[in-house]
């Protein structure tokens, strides 16, 4: 396909980059940890598995919605680099394969090294004789049952082929000659490995064992080649409220008909096992409206999900010694388990760091909560739940002791919908009150609100987050949970979720910052405070990702008026460091570790003159100006030495940290000093212990100095 003529500005564009660019590199960097000899085996098989569905996930959205743009407004100019949709997507596509080459590398290294310590993925010519027997009687009692084959000819057409879903294909040839396709689904019912009886360390994929049975499956037609295939659909779903309003549904049964709609949408991408004939090709490519760019061969496992099950079925002492050592949350030091939580934050602000800090502390202040009879009402934000929820049944408790509980729970959580919508009637049936937020934003603020009654008189303890209520995150991901007794925000809480209950996007609030309105224009306000104080100007922030044009030009101005700015971002980072006289003064980390980096942590200046703020908003178009997000102001200075702690040991990483060069390429810091891995000093060293905090964190000659190895 020809690329679109493109627009570009190169005094416009001198210091951005693509936002998916910079979500390939982040998700490189996934992959690199599977290259790393101090990672253990089965961890490092785990970052493999990672990256895969990271980059499913990429296709399915960002990809997915890409080619939605191009057919709808194939001229529109993307304001970080100058490009139409198409542009976009052709350096997508020009990235990818590259990937795929060093994703095949490091699997086939890590499974020979895996092969060592007895956990082989095998191929059915390497079963030895029992377990040839044990395979074959497995596949005749539970597979051959359940098995669907399908010849593509004038009686049978073409079979729609599920998102994600691994079948074996083939090139079929009837006695007449006549080419055919056959298909050959892996039932969703099967378990994707097979372990062997007796030594759970050799296993074999459940697509292997349907290869190697595919050619007795097609009756008279000869199967002359096959392989394993998937297909990758759109999966972005638009929620068109006016006509919601239009068909008089609510929102649950309306998202309830769009998530069957997202199996049949458009595919974006076609991965195979091996590289197939022209015939093949020519009669597959047709029937899926694909190009060639769109199609990949992946000689690893297209579907690695099955790691985690692997890891459970081996041996635990085997398991122990291939993966990361065990690491349980910590009770915080500074709180006391046999006294209130509530009683507790009414002493003091708390704040919880996990998953370094456990997620008890929180639970625990909810099923008191649910039970406490000076408690009036639960009202809480939720975006993402656990499968087995806690914090639902707490409040589902709550609600069943006569509690009055609202929650405003987020349908459009991407991938987690139906999971939402389940827990949404759960939580009606058992008398909460569910809403669903403003039309055509999404509600991604984390923010409980407690109300206390003694007498005429109400008071408030609010928790406000970086991250979801989902106990199971809360155990891989970084994240932030403060829970005050500030009358000041409990009150802004309490205005908060009056003005969600009328769709009021526009509310006034003292304390806390309410994206769509508030957070950006603090953070440009707070942005030219620093520029005024010019070299004595300091700016930290920490986040998942940086796509906002308008806060990017301001950061800028920052930089040409001297001010440090120092960035702790995940992944997607558009704007570039270093470029003289416009970045130079710009600094951007990236880490990657055992834990996800999830927490939202904003800084503006030093010492006595400092801001600091928690939130759940990202420094992305789409949190600040088409989301419901909340950022909460930190005043007790304890709390800010934790957070200030957390910032300057990050900045101090020189172990899985990255640094974002000029020409938007990452590489690896040095250990000029002592190693640094700060999620490994947090797991040795608790949050809630005081630690002195330099007042100019000196890392700049080491962020500059501290390079190895440039890595695009």
């Amino acid at each position: 396909m020809a690329i679109l003529p493109q627009k570009r500005d190169e005094k416009n564009y001198a210091y951005t980059q693509s936002r998916e660019l910079s979500w390939l590199r982040f998700n490189r960097r996934v992959l690199e940890e599977a290259g790393d000899e101090s990672v253990p085996l089965l961890e490092r098989l785990k970052f493999i598995s990672i990256f895969t569905s990271n980059l499913d996930e990429f296709f399915m959205v960002r990809v997915g919605n890409l080619f939605d743009v191009s057919l709808v407004s194939p001229g529109e100019i993307d304001n970080k680099t100058g490009l139409t949709p198409e542009g976009q997507l052709a350096e997508i596509y020009s990235v990818i394969p590259g990937l795929i080459e060093i994703k095949n590398r490091l699997y086939a290294d890590v499974a020979a090294l895996l092969r060592r310590e007895g956990v082989c993925d095998l191929d059915m010519e390497e079963l030895s004789p029992e377990e040839r027997r044990f395979v074959t009687t497995y596949y005749k009692a539970k597979i051959l049952p359940v098995l669907s084959p399908q010849i593509v000819d004038a009686r049978h057409p073409f079979p729609h082929l599920a998102n994600k879903s691994l079948y074996v294909a083939g090139l079929m040839r009837s006695r007449k000659g006549t080419a055919s396709l056959g298909f050959l689904p892996t039932p969703a019912g099967l378990p994707a490995i097979l372990t062997m009886p007796g030594d759970p360390g050799r296993f074999i994929r459940m697509e292997t064992i349907l290869l190697h049975y595919a050619p007795s499956l097609f009756g008279e037609y000869k199967l002359e080649s096959s392989c394993v295939l998937c297909v990758t659909r759109n999966a972005d779903l638009n929620l068109d409220a006016e006509l919601l309003e239009e068909s008089g549904e609510d929102i649950r049964s309306r998202m309830s008909k769009l998530l069957k709609k997202r199996a049949s949408q458009s595919a974006v991408r076609l991965e195979l096992s091996k590289k197939m004939g022209g015939e093949f090709m020519r009669l597959l490519k047709g029937r899926l409206g694909l190009e060639n760019r769109q199609i990949y061969v992946d000689q690893s496992p297209l579907e690695m999900h099955y790691v985690f099950d692997l890891a459970k079925a081996l041996p635990e002492a085997k398991a122990a010694a291939l993966s990361f050592p065990a690491y349980r949350p910590r009770w915080p030091e500074d709180m006391d388990k046999s006294v209130s939580v509530i009683d507790q934050v009414r002493q003091k602000d708390r704040l919880l760091f996990f998953p370094f800090d456990g997620v008890d502390p929180f639970l625990q202040l909810l099923e008191e909560a649910a039970v406490r009879p000076d408690v009036v009402s639960i009202r809480i934000t939720i975006y993402r739940l656990a499968t087995s929820s806690k914090v639902a049944h707490i409040l589902c408790k709550a609600a069943e002791n006569g509690k009055e509980v609202t929650v405003l729970m987020e349908l459009r959580a991407r991938f987690d919908e139906a999971n939402n919508i389940s827990w949404s009637r759960l939580m009606e049936d058992s008398g909460c009150k569910v809403i669903y937020g403003v039309e055509e934003y999404k509600c991604h603020s984390k923010i409980c609100l407690i109300t206390l009654r003694r007498g005429d008189k109400l008071s408030y303890v609010t928790q406000i987050g970086t991250g979801n209520y989902n106990e199971r995150t809360n155990e891989q991901y970084t994240d932030l949970s403060l829970m005050t007794a500030n009358e000041s925000i409990g009150l802004d809480g309490a205005a908060f979720f009056q003005n969600m209950l009328v769709g009021n996007l526009d509310g006034e609030y003292r304390h806390l910052l309410v994206a769509p309105v508030g957070i950006k224009a603090k953070l440009l306000e707070l942005i030219d405070r620093e520029i005024a104080k010019g070299p004595e100007g300091y700016i930290c922030v920490k986040a998942n990702a940086m796509t906002e044009r308008e806060v990017m030009d301001k950061l800028v101005q920052a930089s040409q008026a001297g001010v440090q700015v120092q960035l702790i971002l995940r992944g997607i980072c558009c704007l570039r460091p270093g470029i003289a006289a416009q970045t130079e003064n710009i600094h951007v980390t990236s880490i990657v570790g055992r834990f996800l980096e999830h927490g939202r942590i904003y800084r503006f200046g030093r010492g006595k003159d400092i801001k600091l703020y928690i939130a759940s908003a990202d420094l992305m178009t789409r949190n600040l100006n088409h989301r419901v997000e909340i950022a909460c102001p930190v005043y007790d200075p304890a709390v800010k030495e934790m957070l200030l702690k957390i910032l300057h040991t990050q900045l101090e990483d020189n172990v899985k940290a990255s640094s974002l060069l000029p020409d938007g390429s990452y590489c690896r810091k040095v250990n000029t000093l002592a190693p640094c891995d700060s999620q490994e000093v947090f797991m040795a060293s608790s949050l809630h212990k005081p630690i002195a905090v330099p007042e100019k964190p000196d890392v700049l000659h080491r962020f500059l100095g501290g390079l190895r190895g440039k890595r695009k």
